[in-house]
């Protein structure tokens, strides 16, 4: 029976898994479909278009999909929905900030969605802008430390990026995370190319422009938020002002 048992809760997990990876790589095709719509179907003059299929080919969604997601939004082949981007602004526990980035075919469907996530994990409905005040949207590229075999430095990523506009480098642990302003995210990617470095990530991101420390109670609720949020199928992305520091997270894991 236990092993039954203990079967049962490995297939649930495997599902679960399952299912947040097809969630994830329908929301990849679509930021495909939509990049090639707005400026075409050819990555070389379409640098958007080129992020978004180096960012669905770096998560392993397979080529067939990614390039019937470019003759969709290119018009070569038919069956393309007409998404449109809406953003809708949050607040979680301590007055954390949350932004909730949609990319829909539906804007009733995703209004009614996001708004019962929200309300009913502990959230509220922020007025337009009094939220999305306390970001700056910010070109955002994620480079691994171990490449090749070989350590990339910090110092590294600061010579390749720095005239090409990168404002701050970060130590994220096993990454470092470039910030420049948007309009230099190709600039800063390309730079990073000429050097021979390899990025993981390249997208525009609204950063926060202070972070809000919470307790493990609040982090909790927040955490909770953020997921369920996450899971909506019109949902592309959320962003927070949420600071969690090490000793919250291991409070939390401990919990």
């Amino acid at each position: 029976m236990s092993g039954h048992s203990k079967w049962a809760t490995t297939k649930h997990k495997k599902a679960a898994i399952d299912a947040k990876r097809g969630k994830m790589f329908a929301k990849l095709i679509k930021n495909v479909e939509v990049a090639a719509r707005m400026g075409g179907g050819d990555p070389a003059g379409n640098p958007t278009l080129y992020d978004a299929i180096q960012k669905a080919k770096k998560s392993s969604v397979p080529n067939d999909n990614i390039d019937r997601a470019v003759k969709r939004g290119s018009g070569a082949e038919t069956g393309g929905a007409d998404y449109q981007t809406i953003m809708y602004e949050v607040y979680g526990a301590q007055g954390v900030g949350i932004l909730v980035e949609c990319l829909t075919d539906n804007k009733n469907r995703a209004a009614m969605e996001v708004r019962t996530a929200v309300t009913r994990n502990g959230g509220t409905m922020a007025d337009p802008g009094s939220v999305s005040r306390l970001f700056n949207r910010k070109g955002v590229v994620v480079v691994a430390k171990e490449q090749e075999g070989k350590e990339v430095s910090e110092d590294d990523v600061l010579e390749a990026t720095l005239d090409a506009g990168a404002e701050e480098v970060t130590d994220l642990g096993e990454q470092f995370q470039v910030v420049s302003e948007a309009t230099d995210l190709v600039a800063v990617r390309t730079a990073l190319q000429a050097a021979g470095l390899d990025y993981e990530s390249a997208d525009v991101q609204f950063v926060a422009t202070m972070d809000i420390p919470v307790d493990a109670t609040a982090a909790a609720k927040v955490f909770k938020l953020i997921d369920a949020v996450e899971d909506l199928d019109d949902v592309q992305e959320v962003f927070s002002n949420v600071d969690v520091s090490a000793d919250v997270l291991a409070e939390l894991e401990d919990a």
